[in-house]
């Protein structure tokens, strides 16, 4: 449903994305993740059309952005950073004027009006100037008009920025239930949009993919992965209790809330050999968990190894 093929955009002696190429598919959702300046908004607008690639090129729906323009943009659905709109509009006028736009007509123009507002929970100020709104209502504006035509194909830069937890849940659950028909991408630099919506990630960093992979698959190569983390009574008696498991490689302490995390051996899984040695020294212990591993680590040490290459060369 979306392909890039070594997709650039160069501004002068700027490149801002450099040979892009990654394949979606229907009913995926991918998390675009990079930090400020990465190049994830140049590829977003590239992709809906908005801006014109150096090199290379890309199809959404099996439709080419450039020489097929119209039929992408009608198989798309696309929330800019910052969602722009005609503030003088109230939200009831704007969506009507979306709708024009989509040529939407007769009982199916109606089902979808209603549809949008629904699902974004848009009824209470319908009648209100968008200019008026808060920030968190002016995204929840955008992205009924993102949906208003149920595109096959979503892309959303930066969709929960400025919502309240409240919020962000509500579009979360709003972009799971749309999953399931449509492929969607996702970009980001909140990590925590990766776990509740994504399922699958794509790092860049100086216009460049670093990684592409499952978030299970990116939390597998931090350094926390499968460590033990616990918080006990007794420090003391919980280190030297860990200090007795052999397939522990080291042993770490939070100064700020003393929470103790044991690093396994390469290949080793410590999880029931620090329970056990716990248990048989008579350490009370509050709280003991397996790590996962930890997605922001892994990000910073993808990204920040690039940007210093970049900025070096």
């Amino acid at each position: 449903m979306i392909e890039t093929r070594q997709i650039t955009k160069r501004y002068g002696d700027l490149t801002a994305v450099d040979r892009i190429c990654f394949r979606v598919e229907p009913g995926q959702v991918l998390g675009f993740l990079g930090p400020n300046g990465a190049g994830k908004s140049t590829t977003m607008k590239m992709l809906a059309g908005f801006l014109a690639p150096t090199s290379g090129g890309a199809t959404v729906a099996g439709f080419d952005v450039e020489t097929q323009p119209l039929e992408a943009k009608r198989a798309l659905g696309y929330l800019p950073e910052g969602a722009p709109s005609y503030g003088e509009m109230n939200v009831r006028e704007f969506l009507e004027f979306i709708a024009d736009v989509r040529e939407l007509k007769g009982d199916l123009r109606y089902k979808r009006l209603d549809d949008a507002i629904e699902r974004l929970h848009l009824d209470r100020v319908l009648e209100q100037p968008i200019d008026t709104l808060s920030k968190g209502f002016r995204r929840r504006v955008g992205l009924a008009g993102a949906i208003l035509h149920d595109p096959k194909v979503l892309i959303l830069d930066e969709p929960t920025d400025g919502l309240d937890p409240n919020q962000k849940q509500e579009v979360r659950t709003l972009i799971n239930s749309m999953a399931r028909d449509k492929t969607i991408i996702i970009s980001t630099h909140l990590l925590e949009e990766v776990h509740a919506v994504c399922d699958r990630a794509i790092i860049i960093a100086a216009g460049r993919i670093l990684a592409d992979a499952t978030p299970a698959e990116l939390e597998a190569r931090s350094r926390y992965h499968q460590a033990v983390s616990l918080t006990a009574a007794n420090l003391q008696e919980a280190k030297d209790a860990l200090a007795r498991v052999a397939d522990i490689a080291a042993i770490e302490v939070d100064p700020q809330d003393n929470r103790i995390t044991a690093f396994p051996k390469p290949g080793r899984s410590i999880f029931v050999a620090v329970g056990d040695a716990l248990k048989a020294q008579g350490v009370t212990v509050r709280e003991l968990a397996l790590e996962p591993g930890r997605l922001d680590e892994v990000f910073r040490t993808i990204t920040q190894g690039a940007v210093g290459k970049e900025a070096r060369t």
